[in-house]
This record gives C-alpha cells, structure tokens and sequence, in this order.
C-alpha cells in the first residue's frame, strides 16, 4: 500500500486573515493550540495552520511512513534537499524535504 496523505499544514504570514478566510470559504473549524491552529472538519486527514515568515503562503502535505530516517534519505538519493532534519514532536517524527522541482513535502512517522 502506499504511503497515505495524513495531513495538510498551510504556512502564512497572516495568521488570522488566513483562518477567517479558510473557516468562511469552506465551513473549517479552527481551534488554537498552543500558536498551531488545528482545522476541524469531518476528512480523513487532519489539518492546521501555523504562521511563519513566508510571502506566499503554502500548504505542506505530510505523507505517514514507516520511518522517516529511512523515508529521509531515499528522498535524498532521489535528488531531493532536506529543509528540516529527522526530529522527534509531540505526536511522532518528522522531516521535510524540498523534492528536485522545489516542492516541499513532509514526511511524518506517528508514535
């Protein structure tokens, strides 16, 4: 089976404008916590929202493997760029990688 989609973070400059838009346009929830803000809908995947320095804003998929150091350095001999080494959360492991045409993905191993 492959590897599942299993949440989409949107990185923005402006936190609010981008929650109020998102809640009015699609009905999303969005509830604080701590200064990530988590959308509440009935999907299969989870989803938030965190403000950061970006001029543009982007959303970042994470995608669940098996181990994200393995998952890490494949990405790596594929030809991609590690924006944020293997590091341990709240909730599991993650890395983030630039593939080679520049797109961002995470890559997340729950606990």
């Amino acid at each position: 089976m492959a590897d599942p989609l299993v949440h989409l973070e949107l990185h923005t400059g402006n936190l609010a404008r981008a929650c109020a838009f998102y809640a009015r346009l699609c009905g999303w929830r969005i509830e604080p916590v701590a200064s990530y803000h988590a959308f509440e809908w009935d999907g299969a995947i989870g989803g938030g929202v965190v403000e950061c320095g970006t001029e543009h804003a982007a959303w970042l998929p994470y995608v669940e493997v098996a181990s994200v150091e393995r998952s890490t350095a494949l990405a790596v001999e594929l030809g991609a760029a590690v924006l944020l080494p293997p590091r341990d959360g709240p909730a599991g492991r993650r890395s983030v990688v630039s593939v080679p045409d520049g797109a961002e993905l995470a890559l997340w191993q729950s606990r």
